[in-house]
């Protein structure tokens, strides 16, 4: 008997205690994620009244805000934060096209692969280079929410650069890349013997946001190359890896 009224006592206290909270108190909480991305969670919660911010490597994600408001973001986490939204896998390859007024290739550059025919017809129907030819490709895979960075060799001492400082799946399936740059650096000696330096030029695309549907060949952009005789245009392909 007293057992049990002692028991009813300690429930009556912690829903009293319950009741005096302000849900309009400022609170902040730490939820660590187990399945769901970061970043794709922090959009999600966009429109929950809470200030949220993000630390990818961790998987958590703090919230800030009036307490009911915290607490609704949370019970959201975690009707969100299932095993079916675990990180996936982003593929994403550049192709680095050379347009130049000259018929012929030059060394180094190959045909346009037949994947790529329709993008670069759209291309010559809006820029009047005579020769449009393959200079190089790569390709990375970065995981969704992390960046990624890769780069290869043309020879001569010049190269080619790709990265992405974060790759996202947005929830309408299209594939979000934060701070992308892409481009080649060729090496130039400056001044003759032992006074002699080598600078690098850069030509390349730098953007803060691209927002690419799965599949989509996207012109990401356009760079001068050796004089306005000849660019250098960036394809892009992005693909959710299975």
């Amino acid at each position: 008997m007293y057992k049990m009224i002692f028991t009813l006592m300690l429930a009556a206290a912690g829903l009293s205690a319950q009741a005096t909270q302000d849900p309009n108190e400022k609170i902040q909480k730490i939820v660590t994620l187990k399945y769901a991305d970061p970043q794709t969670m922090q959009l999600l919660l966009g429109n929950f009244g809470v200030d949220t911010r993000i630390d990818a490597r961790m998987r958590v994600i703090v919230l800030g805000g009036p307490r009911n408001r915290v607490a609704t973001a949370e019970d959201a986490i975690k009707q969100l934060d299932v095993p079916g939204a675990a990180q996936k896998d982003i593929e994403l390859t550049v192709y680095f096209v050379v347009a130049s007024d000259q018929p012929n290739l030059m060394a180094g550059e190959g045909p346009i692969p037949s994947d790529l025919q329709s993008t670069v017809t759209t291309l010559k129907s809006t820029f009047p280079f005579k020769a449009y030819a393959l200079r190089d490709v790569l390709s990375l895979r970065a995981r969704s929410g992390v960046g990624a960075e890769t780069s290869g060799s043309l020879g001569g001492g010049r190269y080619s650069h790709f990265n992405v400082r974060s790759a996202s799946i947005e929830p309408d399936g299209n594939i979000r890349l934060d701070h992308l740059s892409a481009g080649v650096r060729i090496p130039q000696t400056l001044g003759t013997g032992a006074n002699a330096k080598t600078q690098y030029n850069d030509a390349g695309v730098s953007t803060d946001v691209v927002d690419v549907k799965e599949g989509q060949k996207l012109v990401v952009g356009r760079a001068s190359l050796d004089g306005p005789e000849k660019a250098m245009f960036l394809i892009l392909i992005a693909k959710v890896a299975q």
